[in-house]
């Protein structure tokens, strides 16, 4: 039987408060969690801006180079949110919901281009 024997001095428990006091504690698995979800969640945001920055620089959809760059930024969050579901930082249903939610966003910014492009040329 192993028995385990732990001794703490005051000079122990002071440094620990301290360790505490500025923020260099652990955290815990529910602030691991939040900051996972909420990293995942900014890197999505990310993707979208992406996408309106090369609509609004008049690249259009269909261009290889756009699918292309989409294509990786989606897959590198997919594996994002993969990862954190397996570290069990964020539960899987929340991380394929925030990918839906991007997918959904994204084709929200491809058809109002393509409405943006429709209307231009009734225009002319």
């Amino acid at each position: 039987m192993l028995v385990f024997a732990c001794f703490f001095t005051y000079g122990d428990i002071k440094f620990y408060r301290e360790f505490i006091e500025r923020g260099y504690f652990v955290s815990t698995l529910d602030e691991l969690s939040k900051q996972a979800y909420d990293q995942l969640e900014k890197d999505a945001e990310k993707i979208v801006q992406l996408i309106e920055v090369q609509m609004d620089n008049l690249t259009m959809p269909q261009c290889p180079v756009y699918e292309e760059v989409l294509d990786t930024q989606m897959f590198g969050l997919s594996k994002e949110v993969h990862f954190a579901a397996r570290l069990g930082l964020i539960d899987p249903q929340d991380g394929r919901a925030l990918l839906e939610k991007l997918e959904k966003e994204v084709s929200k910014v491809h058809d109002a281009y393509m409405e943006d492009e429709k209307f231009e040329s009734k225009e002319m």
